[in-house]
């Protein structure tokens, strides 16, 4: 494969996965290199208000693969575009928390191994099959 074809398949001549994303307008683009170290759901108050929905999912990386381009704002921690609003990360001091959903390819190669904030979930959410299940905050 050439080095364009395999830039297009989200991986580098190095070898190393290249996952990209970003805002609904566009004017935020972040870049994550290598896998993540976790991922997982949660159900907790804070995403429930922060995402609109029901319950968020995301993935941690390594601070250091992380590299983004364009303005944000943040709340309470939460990175958002100034422009539209989407939100993206949750910048923390050596990692960053993506929202699944700001990814441009579908993220059905990670599936989540932890599950948070359960008492919150929905009745009719069913447990995610061999995710760890934690009554609050996953340790």
């Amino acid at each position: 494969m050439n080095e364009s074809a395999t830039a297009e398949h989200g991986e580098r001549p190095s070898g190393v996965r290249v996952r990209r994303g970003g805002c609904n307008c566009g004017a935020v683009r972040f870049e994550l290199r290598g896998d993540p170290t976790r991922v997982g759901v949660c159900h907790c108050l804070e995403c429930r208000k922060a995402t609109g929905a029901v319950s968020m999912a995301y993935a941690d990386w390594p601070l250091s693969a992380f590299t983004r381009h364009g303005e944000t704002r943040e709340y309470l921690g939460r990175s958002f575009c100034t422009r539209c609003g989407s939100r993206l990360f949750h910048l923390k001091p050596d990692e960053v928390e993506i929202l699944l959903g700001a990814l441009d390819d579908a993220p059905s190669d990670l599936v989540p191994t932890r599950e948070g904030w359960i008492r919150r979930r929905e009745r009719w959410l069913a447990p995610l099959r061999d995710a760890e299940q934690a009554w609050e905050d996953p340790h």
